[in-house]
């Protein structure tokens, strides 16, 4: 399958993509987003307290178990909870968000194991953070492509940025374009929204000039005939990018492209960029 690269008015294409990309570092340096992540802690049927975050935590078949000392509080749901409180059994991917004074201490199920990732303002890495380093915006990046859906999902393995841990997705389809007279496909995973997509993929500037392990590009839902749009320049960081506390996904091997995919987001300054 041949596609085109599309056509925009250049300042409009800029504008567009420096409103994206500002909401994107806005959202990354956010008082609770992953910059602000200060432990990673692993779960299991021992009760354990932490430095970053009230209470004794376990986990169980029944799910994830805090006991509160007398002084001790989280705000959850907007109601106060002391004493043990029992988040349940948490969703793969899900989470609950418990607020600790100005802190929120994040309940997750990540690779199928129950975590506790706390997130305070004043982390190191997001008070020092001063933006991520970028390739320019240029209209030959963005091109159109074709969404073809399997017959049905496929479940999907691939590694994660924590050595050991596993992500299974539900791969909906691929997505097949065409980028300087070479035909390539890529395996699409659901994204966030009805209908959107998610791309995980590296490429030949992957550890040169873009990080190492992994970007993702969100693909707007298909349009009626599978017409899909692949702007390479909003193709952006993942949270292990900037800190090791992240348990990110990685690309499955058919996503690793021969090409130098020259947009988007690059190597952090966090790690080396510039």
């Amino acid at each position: 399958m041949t596609t085109q690269t599309t056509t925009a008015d250049p300042r409009d294409f800029t504008d567009d993509w420096r409103r994206w990309y500002r909401a994107h570092e806005a959202r990354l340096a956010d008082p609770h987003g992953f910059l602000a992540i200060t432990g990673l802690h692993w779960l299991d049927d021992r009760p354990r307290r932490f430095p970053d975050a009230p209470g004794a935590w376990r986990s169980d078949r029944d799910g994830v178990v805090v006991l509160l000392d007398e002084k001790e509080e989280l705000v959850i749901g907007g109601k106060p909870v002391r004493g043990e409180y029992r988040f349940g059994v948490l969703a793969e991917r899900g989470g609950v968000d418990a607020v600790w004074g100005d802190a929120v201490i994040e309940v997750a199920k990540r690779g199928g194991h129950d975590i506790v990732r706390p997130r305070h303002p004043d982390a190191p890495l997001r008070t020092a953070f001063a933006g991520t380093p970028a390739y320019s915006p240029d209209p030959r990046w963005a091109v159109t492509g074709r969404y073809v859906p399997f017959d049905e999902p496929r479940p999907t393995t691939v590694g994660a940025a924590v050595e050991g841990l596993e992500h299974v997705y539900d791969a909906p389809g691929r997505i097949e374009f065409g980028l300087g007279g070479r035909e390539f496909a890529l395996t699409a995973f659901p994204g966030h929204g009805a209908g959107r997509l998610m791309v995980l993929f590296t490429d030949a500037t992957s550890g040169v000039t873009t990080y190492a392990a992994n970007r993702v590009l969100t693909v707007e839902p298909p349009a009626a005939d599978g017409t899909v749009l692949l702007d390479f320049n909003r193709a952006a960081n993942l949270p292990c990018a900037y800190t090791d506390l992240a348990t990110c996904p990685l690309p499955p091997a058919e996503n690793r492209l021969p090409v130098a995919i020259e947009a988007g987001l690059k190597i952090p300054r966090e790690r080396g960029g510039s």
